[in-house]
């Protein structure tokens, strides 16, 4: 593990207090790649095509382009989720309704609760030391709530705040201020927010004054102005950190 701060990990870890755990849910502890390639098969059989790994390819990178815009505010959410597929069939030739299609979408990619390995390890281990464990996700309320219903995860958690339902998001300082007036004793300090997006996780703790951890497994560089307290490469690092 690597540490931003200029102290050794003996001493780091001697001095933590942290009893409120955030954790962002895709890409940290639900598999969203698996996930979404699942659904989006079952999703374009539905809807009679052929060349499924064609549009795959055009869609996966247009979509996460518009959640870079959600994040940035160029863009709502509801144009985000009612666009979004129009703007596929559309690449290739075909007009289809793109709300009625985002629905259709939500009923597949809603089923897909696939998690990494050893998340619901990591999760036990910190319930078992008595941490307040809560989600903190941008998404789309029926897809988020339904992915964890289906996965092997959700018994941990104290609640799941979703962007949708909090009308505000991350990386705002308004969506960790809306979580800490529904958290019982909630306490800045002792609170630390763990997941792989600088520009989301990292960057609204940045914003809100919290601590945060970037779970970092691809081992990138941080090319971003965004200061996680903490980095992580596995699971196993969070473990040594919080359990000393």
């Amino acid at each position: 593990m690597w540490y931003n701060e200029a102290t050794t990990v003996t001493e780091r870890i001697s001095t933590l207090s942290y009893k409120f755990l955030l954790f962002d849910l895709d890409h940290t502890l639900l598999d969203f790649d698996t996930a979404e390639d699942i659904a989006l098969t079952h999703f374009l059989e539905e809807q009679g095509v052929t060349e499924i790994q064609t549009y795959k390819d055009y869609y996966i990178p247009m979509n996460k382009g518009l959640w870079r815009d959600l994040e940035q505010g160029k863009i709502t959410k509801p144009e985000l989720v009612n666009t979004r597929f129009s703007r596929l069939f559309a690449h290739f030739g075909i007009e289809k309704d793109g709300a009625e299609l985002a629905l259709l979408y939500q009923q597949h990619i809603a089923q897909q609760g696939q998690t990494y390995a050893g998340a619901s390890e990591l999760l036990d281990s910190l319930t078992a030391a008595d941490y307040e464990i809560y989600g903190a996700t941008n998404g789309i309320t029926a897809i988020q709530t339904g992915r964890m219903a289906h996965s092997d995860i959700s018994p941990y958690f104290n609640h799941i705040f979703i962007s949708e339902q909090m009308g505000t998001q991350k990386p705002e300082a308004l969506f960790y201020e809306k979580i800490a007036e529904q958290i019982p004793d909630f306490d800045l300090s002792q609170t630390l927010m763990i997941g792989d997006s600088l520009t989301a996780d990292i960057a609204g703790a940045n914003n809100a004054g919290l601590d945060s951890l970037w779970y970092n497994p691809k081992q990138l560089e941080n090319k971003s102005l965004f200061q996680p307290t903490y980095t992580a490469y596995s699971y196993d690092d969070i473990i040594r950190l919080l359990l000393p």
